[in-house]
């Protein structure tokens, strides 16, 4: 199991097959949005003051969330009937929260259809030195924190021991690193993802 390897290399050996496993997962536009999350939502948000994401944002971030686990129609739905100033506040003021452990989680979940774990991906897109992507593949390889939950007391020890692990592996490691070499470690495993 990758989470108890020290070794760095073993780490990195299993980042660098993220790309692939994603590619295994056979999932339509899986890879275009996976893509996009990874390298252009960060900049996106960083550019903008205050930092925020947009509802076509969200609405693509939750389409790439769905795509890599389970396709959740109606929460998509509920996604897309937010209105876009309430996102632009939102997340706004949730990311201006970090590094609060959980309190940028709970204000930006508080749109329809968002939970921790699409706040998460926002977060991770903004600060991934402090917010991992909740996953439940991940969080099922991380020793002691028990049946995977989506509440934010579950987020806050999932995400403590991934900036532990980044911290212990040192180097460029984030939190957020962390958890894409997990995911990859795991196979990937994209739930009923069909679109």
């Amino acid at each position: 199991m990758l989470w108890s390897a020290s070794s760095p290399a073993r780490w990195r050996e299993a980042l660098e097959s993220y790309d692939a496993v994603i590619a295994r997962q056979g999932v339509a536009k899986l890879a275009e949005r996976d893509t996009w999350f990874r390298t252009e939502l960060p900049g996106l948000v960083a550019a903008r003051r205050p930092r925020h994401v947009t509802l076509p944002e969200l609405v693509r971030l939750t389409e790439w969330k769905m795509s890599r686990g389970t396709w959740r129609a109606p929460n998509l739905i509920l996604v897309k009937g937010n209105d876009p100033a309430d996102v632009k506040r939102a997340t706004a003021e949730g990311i201006a929260l970090a590094p609060d452990p959980v309190a940028p989680i709970k204000r930006i979940a508080e749109l329809a259809g968002v939970g921790p774990a699409t706040a998460s991906g926002i977060l991770s897109a903004a600060e991934p030195g402090t917010y991992p992507f909740f996953d439940e593949l991940v969080a099922a390889q991380v020793p002691g924190l028990g049946k995977v939950a989506f509440t934010l007391s579950y987020y806050r020890r999932y995400a403590g021991a991934l900036r532990e692990k980044a911290a212990a592996l040192g180097g460029r490691w984030t939190p957020t690193l962390v958890e894409r070499a997990l995911w990859a470690a795991s196979g990937g495993k994209a739930g009923n993802a069909t679109t």
